[in-house]
């Protein structure tokens, strides 16, 4: 599988900040919904300042290239978070390919149901997809023909005709189908 990529949200009361000065507590985002909620409470309710009752994120660590906002809904950082946890960091990058948090269900889809794996290039993509598929027509290919094949070009091809898109992630081209 995946290795696990711990998710952490830096959460801080408004009514410290507004005073001047910082109170907050970074937070596994990965448990339940309701764990980081209690957490956030408890940590208002150590607050010096009266009336700390409002927080907003302010740092977070593990999201890869998806961006939160101050004011992120709890239950959708959750998701993303176990749901990074699960996948490994190319969900992270899909969910930034699609915008971020808002279709965090659409990411999840496209990845438990279209990827397609982590290759070199689209090429080496192309020439698998080909070999795997039409195995016994390229053995029956002279080698002066089946050395020429533009993989690169039949690959462009899978992705210009809306077949597959691809995310770069890590140094490898991460395939996924487009029609899932």
């Amino acid at each position: 599988m995946t290795e696990k990529v711990s998710a952490k949200i830096y959460v801080a009361s408004l009514a410290d900040y507004n005073a001047g000065h910082l109170h907050g507590r970074w937070l596994e985002a990965g448990q339940h919904a309701s764990g980081v909620r209690a957490e956030i409470a408890e940590m208002l309710a150590e607050s010096k300042e009266p009336m700390a009752e409002e927080w907003a994120i302010h740092d977070f660590e593990g999201f890869g290239g998806v961006r939160l906002s101050e004011y992120e809904d709890i239950e959708t950082v959750c998701e993303l978070a176990e749901l990074i946890s699960h996948h490994g960091e190319i969900f992270a990058a899909l969910c930034a390919n699609f915008g971020g948090t808002d279709d965090i269900e659409y990411a999840r889809k496209v990845m438990e149901n279209g990827y397609n794996g982590a290759h070199e290039s689209l090429a080496d993509y192309a020439q698998e997809l080909v070999e795997d598929c039409y195995s016994d027509a390229l053995n029956g290919l002279p080698d002066f023909i089946k050395y020429n094949i533009d993989w690169k070009g039949i690959g462009s091809d899978f992705e210009l005709n809306g077949d597959i898109f691809t995310v770069e992630h890590d140094g490898k081209v991460h395939v996924f189908d487009s029609n899932v």
